[in-house]
């Protein structure tokens, strides 16, 4: 029997200032790989000593992205699969956090005979276990590594790629280091001088780079190219523009145009003269630049002054936009300005849709409440997504069901609890319980869960299924016992849990569209899979445009 072939393994990196699109470049590179016929798997590494990213604030981190089997995770992992269609798992993000959760868990038990256990050699072999394991039949493994080169944080992870280099040996790894070269107005030129520094802080820890991204906001002279390909010791060919693009859609195209997969091709001695098809990616990009219309959404949420707190969700509502071939503009309200300013709701007359997405604690609930109200009365789009669900229900308890004080526990003790405190629910056949004021890193409703379909609603219609698997964030539920209520006023269950006991969408018949979900659909979207309950929703904001 023929032996699989081993993984390659490619390393990307970044220097002089964070947010320069390493996840971007990988989940880019992921794809023209996968043009190429390779089956890949990207991963990233995050420095911080946080477990998972869960019980950060969106402000400090953006947004928490969960894959199907539960984990929280970075945002990057949600361009890994809008690019590349792989859905990630629990072994595609570790933390320091979790490697040294792991180091002392095993020091307790006394896995270390008695050794003394420091970085070296005990928290790099973890981290490289973490990257060689589960691996499975594939081709690429794209490791991403968080943060900028000098972080002290990040030099552990360093050390432990710098190790794997020269265990696998060259043939099955390579270095990518992505760098800035900013433009100096005064000077009328871009300076190679950040990168040539980044890149002897990479070498001080023993890591060459084979590879060099260089993010610029215009073209790099040839001279500067070969400037930089001289002082970092990399070829010229592997000298990469990384430059500023119209649409994240066209990064892939110009990577390729720019020869970044071909490089990478005769770095590990493979074929680089087939060309790849990148046709769909045109297609999504001609899309994206020639619309045949417009519409405004209105996000009214929590985190609106960093946008990153709701990647995905922009990303589906763009999504959606191509499917319907309009372009879709966001306007983003803080749901506090409708609780602060007089007449503030005027803001959403005019929009095509609204949207109220997840959040967590009391700020600005009433703003989204007020909100759902005006989608509701002015028959405008409405789609409520988790938090937003749930303020949608409260606001046909408070207005339609004859309950004027409906609450949340979630916003402290109340008689009419129309949204409560999940304690316990079941994954399969495993029961979980949770109980108030227990940890809360890890412990909310996460991952993909089984919804079924009521016959002859909207959303059975949108899906085509009767059965649907959605991912979930969260820690509070509709209380049932107000279902046959709500119903009676005009709100209907039309998904539900296997066992009936959690309502997990909710709808208004008779409005043009009118839909709030348990679950965040935003992170199954992809470009070339839009979600259809964003199809939709986008479809009726169409027709709604042509109304107002």
């Amino acid at each position: 029997m023929t032996e699989p072939a081993k993984p390659r393994f490619i390393f990307i990196t970044g220097g002089v200032v964070s947010s320069l699109g390493k996840g971007l470049a990988s989940a880019a590179l992921g794809a023209l790989l996968q043009a190429r016929g390779f089956k890949v798997r990207l991963r990233k590494l995050d420095p911080y000593l946080n477990v998972d990213p869960g019980t950060m604030s969106p402000y400090q981190h953006g947004e928490v992205y969960v894959t199907d089997d539960g984990a929280e995770t970075d945002l990057d992992l949600g361009h890994y699969e809008r690019f590349t269609g792989v859905s990630s798992r629990q072994g595609d993000n570790i933390t320091t956090g979790r490697i040294y959760s792991t180091v002392i868990a095993k020091e307790r038990r006394g896995d270390y005979l008695g050794a003394t256990v420091q970085v070296i050699p005990h928290v790099t072999d973890a981290i490289k276990e973490f990257v060689l394991s589960d691996t499975g039949d594939v081709d690429f493994i794209l490791c991403e590594i968080g943060g900028t080169v000098g972080d002290i944080e990040g030099l552990p992870f360093l050390e432990a790629i710098r190790q794997l280099g020269n265990e696998l040996g060259r043939e099955r790894t390579m270095f990518v280091h992505l760098t800035l070269l900013p433009y100096i107005p005064t000077a009328g030129e871009l300076k190679t001088k950040p990168t040539q520094h980044s890149v002897k802080e990479l070498l001080s820890v023993g890591i060459q780079p084979d590879m060099l991204l260089c993010r610029a906001d215009r073209p790099i002279p040839a001279g500067e190219k070969k400037k930089i390909a001289l002082f970092c010791n990399v070829r010229p060919e592997a000298v990469i523009p990384a430059l500023d693009v119209d649409n994240i859609y066209q990064v892939p195209i110009s990577y390729h145009e720019e020869g970044m997969d071909r490089v990478v091709l005769r770095h590990f001695g493979l074929n680089d003269t087939d060309e790849p098809d990148l046709s769909r990616w045109s297609n999504i990009t001609n899309k994206v630049r020639h619309p045949e219309g417009e519409v405004t959404i209105a996000i009214v949420g929590k985190y609106t002054v960093l946008l990153d707190a709701y990647k995905s969700l922009g990303e589906a509502l763009a999504h959606g936009g191509i499917a319907n071939n309009v372009k879709v503009k966001l306007d983003w309200l803080d749901a506090s300005i409708f609780e602060t300013e007089e007449g503030a709701i005027q803001r959403l007359e005019g929009v095509h849709g609204i949207l109220v997405p997840g959040g967590f604690g009391e700020r600005g609930t009433e703003g989204k409440i007020a909100a759902a109200l005006f989608a509701r009365e002015r028959n405008i789009p409405y789609f409520g997504i988790c938090f937003g669900m749930q303020m949608a229900v409260i606001e046909a308890a408070r207005h339609l069901a004859g309950h004027p004080n409906a609450s949340s526990t979630e916003f402290g003790p109340t008689d009419e609890a129309v949204v409560g405190l999940m304690t316990e629910w079941m994954r399969g056949n495993q029961l979980e319980i949770r109980r108030q004021g227990g940890d809360l890193g890890g412990t909310m409703r996460l991952g993909a869960f089984e919804c079924r379909l009521k016959p002859g609603t909207r959303v059975r219609d949108i899906y085509g299924a009767d059965v649907i698997h959605e991912r979930h964030r969260h820690r509070f539920e509709v209380n049932l016992n107000y279902k046959a209520e709500l119903e009676k006023a005009g709100l209907v269950f039309s998904g539900m849990s296997p066992d009936g006991l959690l309502p997990e969408i909710v709808e208004i018949p008779d409005h043009p569209w009118f839909v709030g979900v348990q679950f965040h659909p935003e992170l199954k979207s992809r470009p070339f899979e839009p979600h259809p309950l964003f199809t939709s929703f986008i479809a009726a904001a169409v027709a709604q445009s042509r109304l107002v």
